[in-house]
């Protein structure tokens, strides 16, 4: 009986051993971030769902592969704070050779537990710009030093340059691979994945929060997280000359759909391509005096059409549309603003077409009625017969001692093959047979005619 107890609590403790070994077998888990874009909102979600995938996980560390121009200072600032607070450790990579990490993308770099270069790259160039505009000296220093002293605030813990940091921020100094390394802005270059975390396995960094970690990279497996594809299509959806082409030809089509009412599909598509821009125009910096320029050019080219300026409105209109266009969004950076050659294609393209749309529009609410007893109104007439005014007597036909009379004459027309009975407005001249005449009214089945 006891040999039965034994044998059956050894049995009960081979699975724990088993699944331990296993587990030991495993190779530890990077998990690895590709952001090769400019930093928005949309990068910033991307960021905070890799670093939370990688704690659920328990990775042994995050590898961000990074190449960005820059981007907004909002976003950069929840992502630093996203990196400082991750239970995992973050290593930001520069690679491959030929990208770098400017504006936005230098904060990153120095936020990072691990910060690192591919040869052939660069970083720094981190002189805060606000929304492209031209700041008084005033307002230059104010958010020269807030950024100066965010960057430091991190810089110092991480034990990097602060003094050379600052530097990118005030003075717009960019660094190769070996100047960061040479003044301590990154820790090591590598050529790759595999020979970087070969290099830091076994390295004890010390975390934000002041406690010490030793990686343990050696035979590591990378795991990439590619963005999903409602964060790829958000993130084209972030691009100004996509939204203004989306905002241009959303209107077109939703104008088309109130001039041809009940075909349906112009006007479902045009609607959801303005939403499609609204949206994403709302994840950038939007110009509100620019938004005011697009509202008065749309106003300029509808009076353009209704009232004779020759062609002065719609010129000023289509310059509205144009510089509203180009200074709608003015990011930071060239990549987050409108292109100037795409604003003025598609503004002179959009005022002609709205222009024409509108002319014709005008034109078919004047044009004569084509249908009815109406339509025959200015059209042209044959006299059947001799035709006389209200008041003319006809000579073989007036009554013995009676030279005048209040009689009304009626004769016969032909208009468009038809034969209608036809009078001559008062003081009108007698017509002869076989003049030509015009429809001026219709009463009943009466027509009024004049020479």
């Amino acid at each position: 009986m006891r040999v039965l107890l034994f044998l059956a609590a050894l049995s009960a403790l081979l699975p724990p051993i088993a699944t331990a070994q296993t587990a030991a077998a495993q190779p530890p888990l990077v998990v690895k971030l590709t952001i090769h874009d400019t930093i928005q909102p949309i990068t910033a979600a991307y960021l905070k769902r890799g670093l939370d995938d990688a704690s659920a996980r328990h990775a042994a560390a995050v590898l961000v592969s990074l190449g960005t121009p820059g981007g907004l200072l909002d976003s950069t600032r929840q992502m630093v704070a996203d990196i400082e607070a991750s239970p995992v450790p973050v290593i930001v990579f520069i690679e491959p050779s030929g990208s770098r990490a400017g504006s936005a993308g230098f904060f990153l770099l120095e936020s990072a537990d691990i910060a690192a270069m591919a040869p052939g790259t660069e970083a720094g160039a981190a002189h805060p710009i606000l929304e492209g505009a031209t700041m008084d000296p005033v307002l230059k220093e104010k958010i020269e030093n807030d950024a100066a002293a965010f960057l430091r605030s991190y810089t110092t813990v991480r034990g990097r340059n602060s003094a050379a940091a600052e530097d990118a921020v005030r003075n717009s100094k960019s660094y190769s691979a070996d100047e960061a390394l040479k003044l301590h802005l990154i820790d090591l270059i590598a050529p790759g994945d595999t020979a970087l975390l070969a290099t830091l396995s076994g390295r004890t960094i010390q975390r934000f929060n002041g406690a010490s970690d030793t990686l343990d990279l050696a035979h590591a497996q990378i795991v990439p997280l590619p963005p999903s594809t409602r964060e790829r299509l958000l993130t084209r959806l972030t691009s100004p000359d996509l939204d203004v082409l989306l905002l241009l030809c959303g209107g077109l089509l939703i104008y088309l759909e109130f001039n041809v009412p009940g075909t349906i599909v112009p006007g479902a598509l045009g609607t959801l391509m303005v939403l499609l821009a609204i949206f994403g125009l709302n994840l950038l910096p939007v110009q509100h005096t620019a938004v005011l320029l697009l509202f008065a050019a749309l106003a300029l080219m509808v009076l353009e059409a209704k009232f004779t300026s020759h062609g002065v409105l719609g010129i000023v209109g289509v310059l509205c549309l144009v510089f509203g266009l180009a200074t709608l969004v003015d990011g930071p950076t060239p990549e987050m603003r409108v292109h100037f050659g795409v604003a003025a294609g598609a503004g002179v393209g959009f005022g002609l077409i709205t222009f024409g749309l509108a002319w014709i529009a005008f034109k078919a609410r004047r044009a004569k009625r084509l249908t009815g007893p109406q339509a025959l109104i200015g059209q042209s007439a044959i006299a059947i017969t001799p035709l006389y005014p209200p008041g003319y007597f006809v000579p073989e036909q007036a009554p013995a001692g009676h030279p005048t009379g209040s009689s009304t004459a009626t004769g016969q027309v032909e208009v468009r093959g038809e034969i209608w009975r036809a009078t001559l407005p008062p003081g009108s001249p007698t017509v002869p047979a076989g003049a030509q005449l015009t429809v001026r009214s219709i009463d009943g089945l009466t027509l009024t005619v004049a020479p």
